[in-house]
């Protein structure tokens, strides 16, 4: 006989296979945060939510952080996915584009998974390390944005002096600080003429385009000091 699950309070529960167990807790456990927060968030309250027996979710995951690693490695494959979304829509020829299209895709990941950005980003609810999914497509996504800045540094559009790991680290905060700001309301003291994911792109946009220098510019040797 198949186990049932809720999605929220009151509402009947539904049936489902005893190989979705998993996805119905995490989706339980996304449920439970949005409506009371992280630090009210309980084991047993999940099972409750999810329609099964306070000891249930155990066989699955041995503790509380070892659930919410798994929503951290759920809203990672949504990144993973978002990101080659907006990979796949510029020019592949084009490393700045492409370099780009990364900070664009988190974004557009940051804006529509909230409650997913909230807990892949704090280190303290979940155990990053002991995940192999998250240390492999976040090593993934910074590789490649190293490599594609090497292909721009190749094109002379970056001083060949320039620190790469610098430079994708500034990114990386630059993208990650724009999402915080828009989930976190922010923008309506700091930007109100227009809707944060317009807002986001576009300060993304203007950052790319001070960081990269137009093909025409020769920077393949540092300039002297005048």
């Amino acid at each position: 006989m198949a186990e049932k699950s809720v999605t929220k309070a009151g509402d009947q529960p539904k049936p489902y296979h005893h190989g979705n167990l998993v996805e119905a807790l995490i989706a339980a456990t996304v449920e439970l945060i949005e409506e009371r927060g992280v630090e009210q968030l309980s084991v047993r309250e999940v099972a409750k939510r999810a329609g099964v027996s306070p000891g249930a979710p155990f066989r699955h995951f041995r503790s509380k952080t070892a659930l919410l690693t798994a929503v951290a490695e759920q809203a990672m494959d949504r990144l993973t996915r978002s990101v080659a979304r907006a990979a796949s829509e510029v020019d592949s020829a084009d490393p700045v584009a492409a370099f780009e299209a990364i900070g664009q895709g988190y974004l557009e990941w940051a804006l529509a998974n909230p409650t997913h950005f909230q807990i892949i980003s704090s280190r303290t609810v979940i155990d990053f390390e002991a995940s192999p999914s998250l240390r492999d497509q976040n090593r993934a996504i910074r590789e490649t944005m190293v490599e594609l800045l090497t292909r721009v540094q190749h094109q002379w559009r970056l001083a060949l002096d320039v620190d790469l790991d610098y430079l994708v680290l500034a990114a990386r905060a630059y993208v990650y600080g724009l999402a915080r700001m828009a989930i976190d309301g922010h923008f309506p003291e700091w930007h109100p003429s227009e809707p944060p994911p317009v807002a986001v792109r576009k300060a993304l946009r203007l950052f790319i385009s001070q960081m990269i220098v137009p093909p025409r510019c020769d920077l393949r040797k540092p300039k002297k000091p005048s």
